[in-house]
């Protein structure tokens, strides 16, 4: 018995061509770098936002990975990026943050170290930061964290006063949860410090806001009531 023919998928979103989201894409100054560390699972899953939010923002590279490389995961956290220009970041390297919530009780039982305090206020620029985002489930991502012990220690830039999740195509299991765009969205808000009615929040939530509408209407089109 002969094999199915491999679906066509999109060079730059990875996904299946008669879902690919390049129409989406809407560049957005910024200038903190980004860094998503995609779970497996990941990369074509369909309802995912890591590429979409990679293809937004010029500044970001994603690794792939549950347990990633040890040396390839050193360069990316702190090492200098290719194409980055920034001559202040070639004489001061990037501070580098995770984006994920304090260490709990549960996680310590689980054998995660405690993560290095957040200096308040941040002592550099936005122009100097580096900002690490886990994508995938929050399972997966507890468990990325765990099998990469260079991740625990980075000073993990937590969330607060988080709004509802407007990510109707995936169910959270707990107040809070956000999909990886709409929490990096946030959080660059507020490394950016830009304001609720800048240009750059705005574009990337009507970005999210149509992945969402074409998802459900993929969803509609597939399973007609």
């Amino acid at each position: 018995m002969s094999q199915s023919p491999t679906r066509a998928r999109c060079p730059h979103c990875l996904r299946a061509l008669r879902s690919c989201i390049c129409a989406l894409v809407q560049p957005v100054p910024h200038q903190v770098q980004l860094l998503i560390l995609m779970h497996p699972d990941e990369v074509h899953e369909a309802k995912g936002t890591g590429h979409l939010l990679h293809l937004c923002l010029a500044h970001s590279q994603t690794l792939v990975g549950e347990q990633l490389d040890e040396a390839a995961l050193q360069q990316a956290l702190h090492g200098p990026w290719p194409g980055d220009t920034n001559t202040n970041t070639a004489a001061a390297p990037r501070h580098t943050l995770l984006l994920y919530p304090e260490t709990t009780a549960q996680d310590a039982a689980l054998g995660l170290q405690e993560a290095a305090p957040l200096p308040q206020p941040w002592p550099c620029p936005p122009q100097r930061l580096r900002l690490v985002v886990l994508d995938g489930t929050w399972r997966k991502s507890r468990k990325m964290l765990y099998c990469n012990p260079a991740l625990q220690t980075l000073p993990r830039l937590a969330l607060q006063n988080v709004p509802p999740s407007q990510y109707a195509i995936r169910k959270a299991h707990l107040p809070g949860q956000l999909s990886t765009f709409e929490a990096t969205v946030l959080a660059l808000a507020q490394l950016e410090q830009w304001p609720a009615d800048s240009p750059q929040p705005q574009s990337l939530q009507q970005v999210f806001e149509r992945f969402v509408a074409m998802q459900i209407q993929m969803r509609q089109q597939h399973f007609p009531r």
